[in-house]
Formats: C-alpha cells, structure tokens, sequence
C-alpha cells in the first residue's frame, strides 16, 4: 500500500504536467501532515462502507484482491459493503455481487482511515431465512435455445423468446418467469436453488409485485384437413368440406374457440384444458 507522503513524484518533462504533478505532492504532504495531526479516523470494529468509481479498464482494486465488472460499467460509482465474512458490491443500491472476504480487521482499520464510514445492514436479504419466505427477483437473457442459467441451473422457458430478457422471481418453492415490461407471466417452474445459492445470485433484489397471467385470447393459424377438420390443443374439430386446404385463423380462449371462415366467425366450446403448443399452420406435404 502506498501511503500518501510515499507518493513518488513522476518524471515528467511537460511543464503543465509538472506543475500539475507539484500540486498533487503538495496536497498529499498537507494531507499526511493532517493525518498525522488529527490521529486515524475511530474504527469501530463493524462492517465499513466505501465508494469506487469504475475505471475505464472495469477492474477494482480493494486491499490487494480485484474485482473486474467490465469496461461497459466504467464511470458507475460501485459502493462496496465490507466486513472480515463478505464484500458485497452495489450499483444504483442494487446488489450485483458477494464474495468471500480476504480483509481483515487490520484491513478494515486501513480502509477506515482512507475514507471508509460505518455501514448499515448487510444488503443481503435478511427476511425469510427464519420467518417467512420473501420473495426476489432478478433478471436475464435467454439463450438461443430458449434456456436460462440461474446459478447452477438451466431453465427452459420458450424457444421463440430467445435472446429476450424475461424477469424470473424466487418465491418460496416456486421459479415464476415473467416479462419484466409487462410482467406477464410466462412459465413457472419448482425452485432448485437453496438459500446459500439465492444470496449468491447476481443482480438479485426485492420483488416486484407478483406476475399476472395473460387470460387474452391467443391466436394460432391452422391448415384444414381434405376432409374439413383442425386439431387444436388435443381437441379435433370439423369445419366441412368447402374449407378443406385453406388456413384459417382461430381465437383460443380458456372456454371458447373463436375461427375465423370465409362465411364468418364460427365459435366452438374447448373440449381440453391442454395448452397451445403450435401457433403456425403448417404447409401440405410434398411428393418427391
């Protein structure tokens, strides 16, 4: 560690950058002298708070161990909670990462006097590991397959998605993913993460209210048989001869299916309570 009446004035030949560099040394002598005089700042044996402003490299340097966020977070101001277990580091009061703690309380001594004020709570949540659950959230971007990783786990949600962000919510036993402008729920799954995986998640913070489903109609396209019919969700329905070949558009609601015909909408009750998995018609067969 370099201490600020150790900072050796660089060899510079440009005379604006001399005088620059005479005004650092300047102020950092007064400020070790300060130092000197005023003893080091009271540390009170907790947890410490510090900022850092990201560099343009994306690498942070506490006490000897780095943290790399990348170039694209470069001029975020990072706010770093530190005690001799965990370091956990917030961007914009949100908790992107926890790792172990190298620093000891000779560390946090040091950091103290170099600015560091007395921190609060940990940002962890705290809620829900002895009483009830409290629900989080996070979000990410699906894969090209239509898979998300959540810690350790991958998670399919829709193919057709892929490469958009979807919000995914912890809540008890349950995984709820969600599109997180609409909050529109999309898929939910049993939760396999345990505690000690969910404090460790990245960008992990408070959840929203809980995701709504989409009762709206859902419109699929289907090609009409030789004989007249379409099968939709299990359930096979005749539309007659006249239509044979054609693709008609068809309204899939949770009692009714509405299609759409030449001679006008047809309303049909639903007969399954199966979900929509082919949204296209598709095309007639080719004979080689």
């Amino acid at each position: 560690m370099v201490w600020p009446d150790e900072t050796p004035v660089p060899v510079i030949r440009d005379p604006q950058a001399m005088a620059s560099a005479r005004v650092s040394a300047t102020r950092s002598m007064w400020a070790a002298k300060r130092i000197r005089e005023q003893g080091p700042a009271v540390f009170e044996h907790g947890p410490v708070q510090f900022d850092r402003i990201v560099p343009p490299s994306g690498n942070l340097a506490v006490r000897g161990k780095q943290f790399w966020l990348g170039p694209l977070q470069a001029g975020q101001l990072v706010t770093f909670w530190a005690d001799t277990h965990a370091i956990h580091l917030s961007l914009a009061g949100v908790r992107i990462r926890s790792v172990r703690s190298h620093l000891s309380v000779a560390d946090l001594a040091v950091l103290t006097r170099l600015g560091a004020r007395p921190a609060g709570p940990s940002p962890l949540p705290s809620e829900g590991l002895d009483g009830p659950p409290l629900a989080l959230e996070l979000e990410r971007t699906l894969g090209s397959a239509g898979f998300v990783s959540v810690g350790s786990h991958r998670i399919a949600v829709s193919e057709r998605r892929a490469g958009m962000r979807v919000g995914i919510r912890i809540d008890g036993a349950t995984l709820a993913v969600f599109d997180p402008q609409t909050r529109e729920l999309l898929r939910t799954h049993p939760n396999p993460l345990t505690t000690e995986q969910i404090i460790k998640l990245r960008g992990v913070r408070p959840a929203g209210p809980p995701p709504v489903l989409n009762t709206e109609p859902i419109t699929v396209q289907r090609r009409v048989s030789n004989t007249g019919g379409i099968s939709i969700a299990g359930q096979r329905t005749w539309l007659g001869r006249e239509h044979a070949r054609k693709t008609v558009t068809v309204h899939v609601a949770d009692e009714m299916l509405t299609i759409d015909l030449d001679d006008g909408p047809r309303a049909i009750r639903r007969a399954t309570s199966r979900p929509v998995a082919v949204v296209k018609a598709r095309g007639p067969r080719k004979v080689n």
